[in-house]
C-alpha cells in the first residue's frame, strides 16, 4: 500500500490540538506500515515519487514527525502509522549562524530550512564528524528524536571563524563555545 503525503499530514493535524507545539512523537509507537517513496536528498529537498513536495507546509510538518531510530533509518511517525523514508545525508539543513555574547558566554544558534531556530547547547548539541571514506567535515546539530541538521557550507565557515583553543589535560583542542558548552571541532597543535 502506498500513502500520500497529504494523508499523513491530515492524520497528524487531526491528532494534535492547534497551537500546542510539536507533535508528541515520543508517545507514538505504531507498527511499521512500510516504505514510502519519500527521499530527502543531500541538498535538503524533499521528494515524493521523484518530484519535489511542493507544499512547504507539508515539509515543515513532516520535519516535526521525523525520527531516526536505532537501526539508522528515518521514519515519518503518526499516531497510527510509521513510514520508512530515504535520507541521503542529514534530513534538515542549518544555515544563518547567529552569535550572541562572546567567549565562554557565547550562544550560537542556527535557522533550519524548515524554519526552526535551534540554540546550540544541551538540547541541540553540535558535533563535527567526517563523511565516510573522506576527510570532508560533516558538521551537524542535533534536532530531536535522533534527527540531525547539517550546517551548510556558509554556516560552517562562519562557525570556523569562531574557533578557540582550549586545554584538555596535556592536549589542546580547537572548538567553539555555546550555551556554556565547549564543542570540539579538531585537535590542536
Amino acid at each position: 500500500m502506498t500513502q500520500k503525503p497529504e494523508t499523513i499530514a491530515q492524520q497528524v493535524e487531526s491528532a494534535q490540538a492547534p497551537g500546542k507545539g510539536l507533535p508528541p512523537l515520543e508517545k507514538w509507537d505504531p507498527e511499521l506500515s512500510g516504505d514510502i517513496d519519500i527521499v530527502i536528498n543531500r541538498d535538503g529537498q524533499w521528494l515524493y515519487q521523484g518530484k519535489p513536495i511542493g507544499r512547504e507546509a507539508i515539509v515543515r510538518l513532516f520535519s516535526t514527525i521525523l525520527r531516526r531510530e536505532s537501526d539508522g533509518h528515518h521514519y515519518l511517525v503518526t499516531p497510527v502509522e510509521k513510514w520508512r523514508i530515504t535520507v541521503e545525508d542529514a534530513p534538515i539543513l542549518a544555515h544563518s549562524l547567529e552569535v550572541s555574547g562572546e567567549g565562554r558566554d557565547q550562544v550560537l544558534s542556527v535557522t533550519t530550512n524548515t524554519g526552526e531556530a535551534l540554540v546550540i547547547g544541551e538540547d541541540h548539541p553540535l558535533s563535527i564528524g567526517t563523511y565516510e571514506g573522506t576527510d570532508e567535515p560533516r558538521p551537524v546539530v542535533g534536532v530531536r528524536h535522533g534527527v540531525e541538521a547539517r550546517l551548510v557550507t556558509a554556516a560552517y565557515y562562519d562557525l570556523a571563524g569562531l574557533v578557540t583553543e582550549e586545554k584538555a589535560g596535556a592536549d589542546t583542542v580547537i572548538g567553539v563555545w555555546s550555551s556554556g558548552n565547549f564543542y570540539k571541532i579538531a585537535a590542536g597543535g
